[in-house]
């Protein structure tokens, strides 16, 4: 048996977002299939349709952006009246929407949000995401740039922790992005895991080699963008506890975000550390302590 761990990213345009954040779920092989049937069965449930068949993708800041709250307080609708009014705009394309269509979708869109944690929860997931300071930059003369930054470092050795407790096997699957950025982030990864002590040793839970996939195909790269989304907006430690959030996503995601992370310890010098699948680095070119 294996796990599956699906990353996505959030935050790397430097624009809006708190943090910069690397992350996802991981999946054990047998809970895939059920997974993906369950997201469709609730698109259909919520929207009518597969959210594909109108050429929409599932992501956090579509499912979740500020407009998205603001707009779903102006009615209060039953679920039949929002679905019924839901599923008339999507049909329509969202041109000319009449009465309470766009409320009704707003509300929608929350709300598959909220469900897609709770079969997150159902399907035994597992979240694991490293956050860094938006904006973060590579300082000048930097000769160790391409190797894998300390932050992905802290990823990968969480998943390697789960893996090692489970006693299972892992696999990277990330979505594709530009191709360039995705041949060089490999080639980071690959002087990881066959250059370094920590890496090679590594390689004995984790296969070294990520598979790409397009996110509009894959149901787990999308719920690990809407997670990774609320970590970046509502998930709040004592380490950085002073940035920027939204209260309404910390407050509706945030106890499911603290269920789905990876706990477990490690020994260091013959004392059990705590460690969590979600890790704050401040500075991830810097030395570690």
């Amino acid at each position: 048996m294996s796990w599956l761990f699906f990353l996505d990213e959030s935050g790397h345009d430097h624009k809006n977002t708190p943090f910069e954040v690397r992350g996802g779920i991981a999946l054990k092989d047998n809970r895939i299939w059920p997974f993906i049937r369950q997201i469709k069965e609730l698109e259909i449930a919520l929207f009518g349709r597969e959210m594909i068949n109108y050429g929409k993708e599932i992501k956090g800041e579509r499912l979740l952006n500020r407009e998205r709250y603001k707009m779903s307080r102006k009615a209060i609708l039953d679920p039949v009246t929002r679905r019924t009014l839901c599923n008339s705009l999507l049909n329509k394309s969202g041109k000319n929407p009449k009465g309470y269509e766009l409320v009704a979708y707003h509300q929608t869109c929350i709300e598959f949000a909220q469900k897609i944690m709770q079969i997150l929860l159902d399907n035994n997931a597992v979240i694991f995401a490293s956050l860094i300071p938006k904006g973060t930059k590579k300082p000048s003369g930097m000769i160790a740039c391409n190797f894998l930054r300390k932050d992905l470092v802290f990823l990968f050795e969480r998943y390697f922790y789960f893996l090692e407790r489970e006693d299972e096997y892992g696999l990277i699957i990330m979505d594709e992005t530009d191709k360039k950025e995705d041949i060089s982030f490999v080639t980071r990864l690959h002087k990881y895991f066959t250059l370094t002590a920590n890496g090679r040793y590594r390689t004995s839970r984790i296969i070294p080699v990520p598979l790409f996939v397009s996110s509009d195909m894959s149901y787990p790269v999308q719920a690990a963008d809407v997670c990774i989304y609320c970590i970046n907006w509502g998930f709040r430690l004592k380490y950085y506890s002073h940035a920027e959030y939204r209260r309404e996503i910390a407050d509706e995601f945030g106890p499911s975000i603290a269920r789905l992370q990876y706990k477990g310890s490690i020994s260091v010098d013959d004392q059990q550390k705590d460690i969590y699948g979600i890790v704050y680095v401040p500075d991830p070119y810097s030395s570690r302590d």
